[in-house]
């Protein structure tokens, strides 16, 4: 929102550009906000965790890796994992709250700053992108709960995701309201890992609770989608290579999903999208629905 002063968008359209026009100057905003939002997050990091030492960009690097450095991370293989984080962060599909609500308030042709700044306080939400700080607060505490002199075992694992579920909790992580198998950005976190990192706790514990949690979530029957989401692995990645302000990880998932909303909202532009009005009920309809709730809760 503080950056929007500099929105062109708004100043073209202040001007009376014509509208088949309105495309370019969404382009040239969002590759601003693009540009701007490594550093801008990398300030706030520095200013938040490490008393305000700020490091200078490095232009020679590539968007992720200078992102990492301006974090204060010099290790090579975080620079990677950085461009696989920001690369599978980016969008999934346009239903999202994050995608949606950048795609609706830029319909009333709000420009992309305020457009995305409205996408990011959906994406706050412990539903949507707070919910990777959710799950590794619920791994760790699932680990300190259960864990045993010998460690885990799938054995283990198994009991203890039946507890949970037994006791009235869910498992955290798990289920998606589009997806039906195991969430390709999961895999992708996973395969790295296999490769890259060994003898790592919470890493170990996720990958036991993958490989029994899906038949446990099966067997309880209250899930229809008993795979793992992306969340349910990049906290653990993140805490591996020394990233532990968990509360900063939705800064960064915030950083990625602006390359696929904005470049959605220049694609709306072009076509010239209208304004999007949800479809409004009236009170008696929202009546007849309770009604009808009510009515077949008595049989």
């Amino acid at each position: 929102m503080a950056l929007q002063k500099d929105s062109k968008f708004s100043k073209a359209y202040s001007d009376g550009v014509n509208k088949k026009d309105y495309w370019k100057f969404a382009l040239e905003d969002s590759m601003d906000c693009i540009a701007k939002l490594p550093r801008v997050a990398s300030l706030i990091y520095r200013n938040t965790y490490h008393n305000g030492k700020i490091i200078a960009p490095k232009k020679e690097l590539d968007w992720s890796a200078n992102f990492a450095h301006m974090l204060g991370f010099q290790d090579p293989a975080f620079d990677e994992v950085m461009r696989m984080y920001l690369t599978i962060h980016t969008d999934h599909e346009g239903g999202n709250v994050s995608a949606h609500t950048t795609h609706l308030v830029g319909s009333a042709l709000s420009d992309p700053y305020l457009s995305l700044a409205a996408g990011m306080n959906g994406l706050a939400g412990p539903l949507h992108g707070l919910a990777n700080q959710e799950v590794l607060i619920w791994v760790k505490e699932f680990r300190d709960k259960y864990k045993s002199a010998g460690g885990f075992t799938k054995e283990s694992v198994e009991k203890a995701l039946w507890d949970t579920l037994n006791s009235g909790q869910v498992v955290p992580g798990y289920g998606h309201a589009v997806l039906r198998k195991t969430d390709p950005r999961f895999a992708c976190q996973r395969e790295y890992c296999q490769k890259h990192i060994k003898n790592d706790e919470l890493v170990d514990l996720v990958g036991l609770i993958y490989e029994v949690a899906p038949g446990v979530l099966t067997k309880h029957g209250k899930t229809k989608n008993p795979w793992p989401n992306v969340d349910a692995h990049s906290g653990v990645l993140l805490q591996h290579y020394k990233l532990t302000q968990e509360d900063f990880y939705t800064v960064m998932f915030g950083v990625s999903r602006a390359l696929g909303v904005l470049a959605s909202l220049t694609i709306d532009r072009a076509l010239g999208l209208p304004i999007e009005r949800p479809k409004s009920e009236t009170t008696q309809s929202i009546a007849a629905i309770a009604q009808k709730i009510m009515d077949g809760q008595k049989k």
